[in-house]
This record gives structure tokens, C-alpha cells and sequence, in this order.
């Protein structure tokens, strides 16, 4: 009998959530997403040292700065990382501009095309790379323009169907709703245990996959930040499931059958009107959870950008 791991993969394609080599070679998922906590992590890794060190090297006979030492050494370290993950998987990596460019278009827009750049220096086509911004406005638009360049971006940190819709507007090629952190709050507001079926975030993500199939926009969907097996087979059928090598372990060591939950029924209908500045932020407005998990994690993503700041400085001497 099949795990549930390769059950899973006939309904969805399957993302590895991290910056660990081995954890792909092991669980062969089709692309893969960092972001500034996932890049930290692996900062502790054995098998990236000598790029750090390589990496750090290069930037140090480039400038006197030290402020833009260790921006570069950033943004080198994370391309670096991603191109490695990019020779183990057959499709994309996705690359997270700084959280602290979440509210400037400009600089986001700036910044995509410094990782696209560095990408192409080291041999990967930008048909191998997503763009990751936070799904604030800014950052929508900012994708907006990408996409129109032929640079394709995956919009994270989205917890609002105001979020999903203005990212649909747009014509982003990818978005990242999550599951986990949806979840994580409404236990802590209600008290209660879900299960999987009454599981708010997978409500979330089953209704954003439902907008998208019902007015067939072409943005794919790709379900996030789970804490448990159960959420993710719970979203059997999303486009993409993108999971921690803790949860791919678990799913590749489990056997039974697994159900498609979600179907692309959709009946083909004209699309929603775009949504204003001021609806979207009205409606995003509206939802508590969502703003203050997106808020959250802006913030968690930059401590975690700062730390490995502090942690290249350190190591640069």
C-alpha cells in the first residue's frame, strides 16, 4: 500500500517547506519555499557551511560598507541556498524579499529584480524562481508589476479573502494562504480544539481554492503553515500543499488511502469586480484574525531576517 505521502501527490503537488537538501532528496517534492526563518535555520546546517563562508567571502571583496556587506551577504546567502535547492528538485524555489519592504512597492519591486539577477549569475532562469512578498497591498501591486515583466511571484502571509482577491485582481502567479496560523488563533480566542473537517484555516484555504475555481482565475493556490497531517489531507486536491519535512516524514510513513477534499468544479463564472485600494483595506480591515496574523508575521519574518544579520556580521569578523 502506497504512503500517504505518494497518495497525496495524485491530488497535489507537493512543496517541500524548507531549506534542508537531504529532507528533498528524501521526500522528492516538486518545488520548494524559504523564507527568513527557513534561511536561519539552515544557517545551522552542515551541509551549508562552505557556501556561507564562500558566500560571505565574495561580498567581503566587494565593498567596505558594512551595512551593505551584510545586505548583500543576505540576498547572496538566500539565492545561494535557493540555487543549491534549485539543482535537487525539478521545478521552483521561492525567495522572500525583506519584510521590511512589505509597505514599498519601489524597493520590493527593486529588490525582485537584485534576487532574479543574482539567480541568473549563478545559472538559474527566472523560470525557476518565485518571487515571496507579504500580501499587504504594497506588495500585491508590486507583484502586480512583476508578473507583467515575466517574473512570477508567490504572495505569502495571507490570511483574508480580501487578500486572495486583490492577489486574483493582479494575475500573481501563486499564493500561500495558511492554515496553521488561522488555526492557531481562533484556539487561542475560542478555547477550543478543531478537528480537521471544522478546522478554520482549512475552511480558509477550501474557500479561497473555491473562489478561484468558481471564477476560474489562473493564480494558483497553494496551502500553508500546517501544524498536522490531518489539516493537509484535509486540502487533498489544493493545487499545491507546501510542508515541513516534520509533517512529510510523518505522511511517508503512514499508510491508507487519501481523499480528494477539494475539486476544480467550477462553472466557468464571470469574474468578481477588481477591489479598490479602500476595499481592500476595508475588508481586510473587517477581519481580526487577519490582521493580526499578517501584522505577526511581518514582524516574526524581520526579527528572524535581523538575527541572521547579526549572525553574518558575527561571522564576518
Amino acid at each position: 500500500m502506497p504512503s500517504q505521502l505518494d497518495a497525496l501527490k495524485q491530488y497535489s503537488m507537493v512543496v517541500a517547506d524548507t531549506g534542508d537538501l537531504d529532507a528533498m532528496r528524501r521526500y522528492e517534492p516538486h518545488d520548494a519555499t524559504t523564507n527568513p526563518s527557513l534561511i536561519l535555520k539552515a544557517f545551522d546546517l552542515p551541509g551549508h557551511q562552505a557556501l556561507i563562508d564562500e558566500t560571505l567571502a565574495e561580498v567581503a571583496n566587494e565593498t567596505s560598507d558594512s551595512q551593505a556587506r551584510i545586505d548583500q551577504a543576505v540576498d547572496r546567502l538566500s539565492v545561494a541556498i535557493g540555487s543549491e535547492i534549485a539543482g535537487v528538485i525539478p521545478g521552483r524555489v521561492s525567495t522572500e524579499v525583506a519584510a521590511k519592504l512589505s509597505f514599498d512597492r519601489e524597493a520590493s519591486i527593486a529588490k525582485a529584480h537584485q534576487l532574479i539577477d543574482l539567480y541568473d549569475r549563478r545559472g538559474i532562469g527566472r523560470e525557476r524562481v518565485l518571487i515571496k512578498l507579504a500580501s499587504t497591498w504594497e506588495g500585491i501591486r508590486a507583484a502586480e508589476t512583476l508578473e507583467r515583466e515575466g517574473i512570477q511571484c508567490n504572495l505569502t502571509l495571507l490570511f483574508s479573502d480580501a487578500q486572495a482577491r486583490a492577489c486574483f485582481d493582479a494575475g500573481v502567479h501563486l499564493i500561500s494562504p495558511f492554515v496553521g496560523r488561522v488555526t492557531d488563533w481562533y484556539k487561542k480566542e475560542t478555547g477550543k480544539e478543531y478537528a480537521p473537517e471544522d478546522d478554520p484555516g482549512v475552511q480558509f484555504v477550501r474557500n479561497v481554492c473555491r473562489v478561484a475555481s468558481d471564477y476560474r482565475y489562473d493564480t494558483v493556490v497553494m496551502g500553508a503553515s500546517f501544524r498536522t497531517t490531518g489539516q493537509i489531507l484535509a486540502l487533498a486536491g489544493c493545487n499545491r500543499l507546501t510542508i515541513s519535512p516534520a509533517l512529510l516524514e510523518e505522511l511517508a510513513g503512514s499508510d491508507g488511502d487519501v481523499q480528494r477534499k477539494i475539486s476544480d468544479v467550477g462553472e466557468g463564472s464571470e469574474r468578481l469586480a477588481p477591489l479598490g485600494e479602500a476595499e481592500f483595506r476595508w475588508g481586510h480591515n473587517q477581519d481580526a484574525m487577519a490582521n493580526d496574523k499578517l501584522a505577526e508575521g511581518i514582524r516574526r519574518f524581520a526579527a528572524d531576517q535581523n538575527e541572521l544579520e547579526q549572525r553574518l556580521k558575527a561571522r564576518m569578523g
